[in-house]
């Protein structure tokens, strides 16, 4: 009796759980789009610099600013050179919840290399209930697995006990 119990606050809790998700996916999206687009505005800048200056590409302009002499110069250059790295990431990561699927984008999502990302959007995060087909069946799918992996050890340790008391007989 207590085993059914148990099993059923498990599911309910992964059934919460997993009903969060996709409004996480949402709200990750929502803080991606604003930091790519604030991170496009400089890198939109910075191809305006190396084109008003001649430069051939933007890259072009920051490997010249790596090889200056200057100090500030190179920090500058490394500092724009990481912006670019950054916006390439932020690019990748805009065509993946415009084409993705929900487990790809949580993949993206918990990726650790994005954990700071992730912290900030769930500092804004609050709980509440998908109201779409697909995101409450995913939750569906998600509690029923995630019960089953849970309640694995004891339903092969009853399996284990049935074995054993009818070879016993």
């Amino acid at each position: 009796m207590i085993v059914n119990m148990f099993d059923k606050l498990i599911f309910a809790c992964a059934f919460i759980i997993a009903l969060q998700l996709p409004q996480l996916s949402d709200h990750y999206q929502q803080h991606l789009a604003g930091l790519y687009h604030a991170t496009k505005w400089q890198v939109d800048g910075y191809a305006d610099t190396a084109k008003q200056y001649k430069f051939s590409s933007t890259q072009a302009m920051i490997n010249r600013h790596l090889e200056n002499t200057e100090p500030s110069v190179r920090a500058d250059a490394e500092q724009k050179q990481q912006t670019l790295m950054l916006f390439a990431d932020l690019n990748q990561g805009m065509k993946l919840f415009e084409q993705g699927n929900l487990v790809q984008k949580l993949l993206y999502i918990f990726s650790p290399d994005r954990f700071e990302r992730l912290q900030n959007t769930l500092d804004n995060f609050k709980l509440g209930i998908p109201l779409t087909t697909s995101a409450l069946l995913f939750a569906l799918i998600l509690a029923i697995i995630l019960n089953q992996l849970v309640m694995l050890p004891y339903t092969l340790y009853v399996a284990h006990r049935k074995r054993n008391a009818a070879n016993a007989q």
